[in-house]
């Protein structure tokens, strides 16, 4: 759901703004008129005329979740005798599942175990992955990591087996080792231990660890986003922390509800935030969070707070210039809303006035 700034200001200023306009019988500048005479009444409360840059920014609704979800697949054939809780983390070189209690363990790379690694083998990307793995685990320190399977590997191989409780057949194959790109978080756990499971079965969804924002932006706004653009992202309970756009789709999507056409609803593209402190976030998934991106910067202006404004009986804005004891309405033309001011311009304003506005 998207919360915007409306195109005037917020209706509850507008409320008050319109009660002060009326109750203000005095006098009235125009943007091209001369100043008007003195009222003598001069309202309870002031603040100051200020001149810098003046922010407008956008909310959108996302959600907290993890990169990139994955399935897992049994790489053999026999009875889940484990499986991880979801919402656990396994990292290099512990199990995935078991199957006949024999571990399928996580080893990192992009390419998966898509053959039998063995002495005699073909030279290979996914071998010298493998190499690089066992190396990272402490194995085959006479093994030169490259695409070449050889006794050395083997060697490093069958260490690694007899640790892992593994058959020593020095290969190693779909049912032993499991390939991913990092650490990874278990999201849901498909089988349960008894379940039998052959080969191509999915047991398990993964995520990486890595937190992320997801926001299904409205398509008509994608101009407001761009990769870099600094964020702020608002936590359940109101905490904020800094992000940063990590990417930004370029195909729009329908949005319809389930079952519905796509084409019932608004096209959106996917973006992503990467947390500045993901650790502030803590264990929360799947959380609502509420975004802030800058939509609009005006430099060197004057701006006022917007509680300032007056709603004019002709039509339009003036604030009310306060000097000593005397006070005077200037008409003004509003620009650019934000951080509770908002950008002024009309004849006779400068930097350091006092406007009046309702006294809290």
């Amino acid at each position: 759901m998207r919360v915007r700034r409306p195109g005037v200001i917020p209706a509850g200023v507008a409320v008050a703004v319109v009660l002060a306009g009326a109750a203000a019988t005095m006098a009235m500048t125009d943007a091209g008129a001369a100043p008007a005479a003195p009222t003598g009444v001069v309202p309870p409360a002031t603040a100051e005329i200020t001149r810098g840059d003046l922010t407008d920014t956008t909310s959108v609704g996302g959600t907290l979740t993890y990169v990139g979800e994955r399935r897992v697949y049994a790489g053999g054939r026999g009875t889940v005798t484990a499986v991880p809780k979801e919402g656990a983390t396994v990292t290099r070189g512990r199990a995935l599942m078991k199957v006949d209690r024999r571990p399928a363990v996580l080893m990192y790379g992009e390419l998966p175990m898509y053959r039998t690694l063995a002495l005699g083998v073909s030279n290979g990307p996914d071998v010298e992955q493998l190499e690089r793995n066992l190396r990272a685990l402490g194995y085959g320190d006479d093994m030169t990591v490259d695409t070449d399977f050889t006794w050395a590997t083997t060697r490093a191989v069958l260490d690694w087996q007899d640790d892992r409780g593994l058959p020593e057949t020095g290969s190693v194959d779909a049912g032993q080792v499991v390939f991913l790109p990092g650490p990874v978080r278990v999201v849901d756990v498909k089988m349960e231990v008894g379940d039998a499971v052959a080969p191509g079965r999915q047991v398990l969804a993964v995520t990486s660890t890595r937190r992320i924002v997801h926001v299904d932006l409205d398509a008509a706004d994608q101009s407001l986003v761009k990769k870099g653009t600094p964020v702020s992202v608002e936590l359940p309970g109101g905490r904020e922390v800094e992000g940063r756009i990590s990417s930004v789709g370029t195909v729009a999507k329908a949005s319809g509800e389930e079952g519905e056409p796509e084409s019932d609803g608004e096209a959106t593209v996917d973006v992503e935030i990467t947390l500045r402190s993901a650790g502030k976030a803590k264990l929360l998934d799947q959380a609502p969070v509420t975004v802030t991106v800058e939509s609009e910067r005006v430099k060197d202006v004057l701006s006022v707070p917007v509680e300032a404004l007056l709603a004019l009986r002709e039509g339009g804005f003036g604030v009310e210039v306060v000097e000593g004891a005397t006070s005077r309405v200037v008409a003004v033309e509003t620009g650019v809303y934000g951080g509770g001011r908002v950008e002024i311009s009309g004849t006779g304003l400068a930097e350091g006035m006092k406007v009046g506005v309702p006294e809290r």
